[in-house]
């Protein structure tokens, strides 16, 4: 695998990525301002429902803190989003497309291995384009929507990721207000292994998702990955 160029410190690439039913995705590559000791594989930033609002700029936080620890980070606004063209859908099914368009560039432009992170429903979205290409390596899922009603919407997305056989970091506060711990820890318990699960006392859903734990979250993600990428 090669080694990527690096550009000068808070430098952020923008580019357009299609993908599918004529889609256009803005998209942004975020490097760390000098090479990592070792190859280690890019990580592919999801953010969270689009019909709440959910935006790659959400995301910039958590992708320049991975830069400070030697990850290059993509973020890319899923269809129907700002930069992005296209229409989005209540259950996140095309968006999964995006995601899989924007691993499958990102591949090919960085010639690198992928680890897949989304953040709250992003993480559902997320987990089922894992399985998509050998070259997604891991997945780590912050805040994901595993609650009742969540459920209604997004429970098709669950079993891929619950039966991956990928390594997997499930990041959750202990008051999140989707999804109780007791119910995480249900699911956790029936996924196939390798898995983890992080869980942040005292955290609610929508504060896990702010700026303040940018840098615990990208920290954890960090740890989980050094430990399954020791080459």
């Amino acid at each position: 695998m090669r080694q990527p160029s690096f550009p000068a410190k808070g430098l952020a690439e923008r580019f357009t990525v299609p993908s599918s039913r004529g889609v256009s995705l803005a998209t942004t590559i975020w490097r760390p301002s000098s090479p990592p000791q070792r190859v280690l594989p890019a990580i592919i930033v999801v953010h969270q429902w689009s019909c709440m609002g959910g935006s790659a700029s959400l995301m910039h936080g958590i992708a320049r803190e991975l830069t400070d620890r030697g990850f290059t980070a993509v973020t890319f606004d899923m269809r129907g989003v700002q930069g992005s063209s296209g229409t989005m859908t209540l259950t996140g099914a095309n968006e999964v497309k995006d995601v899989e368009a924007v691993c499958e560039w990102t591949h090919q432009k960085l010639n690198q291995d992928l680890v897949v992170l989304g953040s709250s429903a992003g993480a559902p979205i997320a987990g089922s384009a894992v399985e998509s290409f050998s070259f997604i390596k891991a997945y780590v899922g912050i805040g994901y929507v595993f609650g009742w009603w969540a459920s209604i919407i997004f429970g098709s997305h669950y079993k891929k990721i619950m039966k991956s056989e990928k390594p997997k970091l499930f990041i959750m506060g202990t008051k999140d207000e989707f999804t109780s711990t007791s119910k995480l820890e249900w699911i956790f318990k029936r996924m196939t292994d390798p898995k983890e699960m992080k869980l942040i006392q005292g955290v609610g859903h929508f504060e896990l998702e702010g700026s303040e734990y940018d840098g615990q979250m990208a920290e954890l993600t960090a740890e989980f990955v050094n430990k399954h990428f020791k080459v």
